[in-house]
């Protein structure tokens, strides 16, 4: 890995989307199965959400429609897909319900190397984001109990777009906020939706996958990688170290 203080500029590839080959400036981080391991927590909200329509969520269903999609478009397909006789925004209500009265109580684990990746990345003279499709609720838990404020320039949650991922808006706003150009930065997500979000939006993607989005279609990512680690090692494996600094 990168000495400390080195600073990493991705090297020219045409791996990367937009054309224009520019020093790497900042990372964007997905959240839930990013940086916190909150799927297997969300599986279990729904379920119980969900058994008193009379359906009984299984892992694979959960797993192939709805692992790493927002509340929202959740709650529209399981009301179409199961039949269940109740607007979708009842169980989108009684899901956020339950994100919110587990997060009064605690946050998502982090997710294997994060208190590693965190410092390493900016380190190199990188700046940081988090983008997420989900609400700011989640995100706000993680920074707080986990103590992660410092390494975030600026959090985009699905709270401040109108359209969520995998709409390109998130990583627009965050990139508008940065006042980076989308060739400047690199995400890592953890879904294809994910994924696609970055992508649509011009910015070149790592994938990170889950055991519930192994089996997802990643064909946009620039790589396809087993850890954050591997994320890490790979951006620095990339990058041309052209100068000393520190984060903007």
């Amino acid at each position: 890995m990168a000495a400390m203080g080195q600073c990493w500029s991705l090297k020219p590839t045409p791996l990367l989307a937009g054309g224009i080959q520019l020093p790497i400036r900042a990372v964007l981080f997905d959240h839930d199965g990013t940086l916190v391991d909150s799927e297997p927590t969300h599986f279990r909200m729904w379920q119980e959400v969900l058994t008193p329509y009379g359906v009984a969520l299984s892992e694979k269903q959960y797993r192939d429609n709805y692992a790493g999609v927002p509340t929202a478009s959740n709650a529209v397909d399981m009301v179409s897909r199961f039949a269940i006789d109740v607007a979708p925004a009842v169980l989108a209500d009684a899901k956020n319900s339950a994100t919110r009265t587990f997060l009064t109580r605690t946050a998502f684990s982090l997710m294997p190397g994060v208190r590693e990746v965190l410092p390493l990345i900016r380190s190199g003279g990188l700046r940081l984001a988090i983008v997420t499709g989900a609400g700011s609720n989640g995100v706000q838990a993680t920074l707080r109990v986990h103590a992660l404020h410092e390494f975030f320039e600026t959090v985009v949650s699905g709270d401040d777009v109108t359209r969520s991922k995998p709409a390109p808006d998130c990583h627009l706003l965050a990139i508008e906020r940065l006042g980076l150009h989308p060739s400047e930065c690199i995400a890592i997500e953890d879904t294809e939706h994910g994924v696609n979000a970055a992508t649509s939006a011009g910015i070149g993607c790592l994938a990170v996958p889950t055991d519930m989005s192994r089996h997802h279609d990643f064909s946009n990512a620039i790589a396809v990688l087993g850890e954050l680690r591997a994320a890490a090692s790979w951006i620095q494996n990339h990058a041309d170290c052209r100068h000393s600094g520190s984060q903007r």
